[in-house]
């Protein structure tokens, strides 16, 4: 289930990749040629970005395709990197809380006052932070799943797969 609903993630931001590119390019368009932009361009192009990035973090978990400097623990034997890793994966579990904490009450703040960005279309605030929230959230869930699984692999004397490829 959770595979579904990282690889619709992975649509949405796909999908907001390419409304972005056209969304630029018309803006780009419409100054050169009738000397006047698309009306909340920056706004637009700024929520869209969100969901580009927030969105395909659980993928990128599940996956173990973070940036990662592994010219040290190479040298480790594997009993201390399977401990590096699980450290890691709990760390940001721990990490994230804070951030899912603070955008749920960001989102609520945002939906209770009914505030939108100052412009032409007065568009409301609440859909970037509810984007926001969903992204954290499911990356979190993947880290939490997955230290388990990394746990009882490691109970099991077994050997933690670490690379993304």
């Amino acid at each position: 289930m959770l595979d579904r609903i990282e690889r619709l993630c992975i649509d949405v931001a796909t999908a907001s990749i390419i409304l972005l590119a056209l969304m630029i390019f018309a803006d780009v368009i419409a100054l050169n040629l009738f000397n006047s932009s698309v009306p909340d361009a920056v706004i637009i192009v700024r929520e869209l970005m969100v969901l580009a990035i927030i969105m395909p973090l659980a993928a990128a978990t599940t996956q173990r395709a973070h940036i990662s400097v592994e010219f040290l623990t190479n040298m480790l034997p594997t009993r201390v990197v399977n401990h590096f890793v699980i450290f890691g994966t709990l760390f940001g579990i721990f990490a994230l809380s804070p951030l899912i904490y603070s955008g749920g009450k960001e989102l609520m703040h945002q939906i209770n006052t009914g505030s939108a960005f100052y412009g032409d279309l007065n568009l409301p605030q609440w859909p970037g932070r509810l984007a926001f929230v969903i992204g954290i959230s499911l990356c979190w869930l993947r880290l939490v799943v997955m230290a388990f699984g990394d746990i009882a692999t490691v109970l099991r004397g077994g050997t933690i797969e670490t690379s993304a490829h």
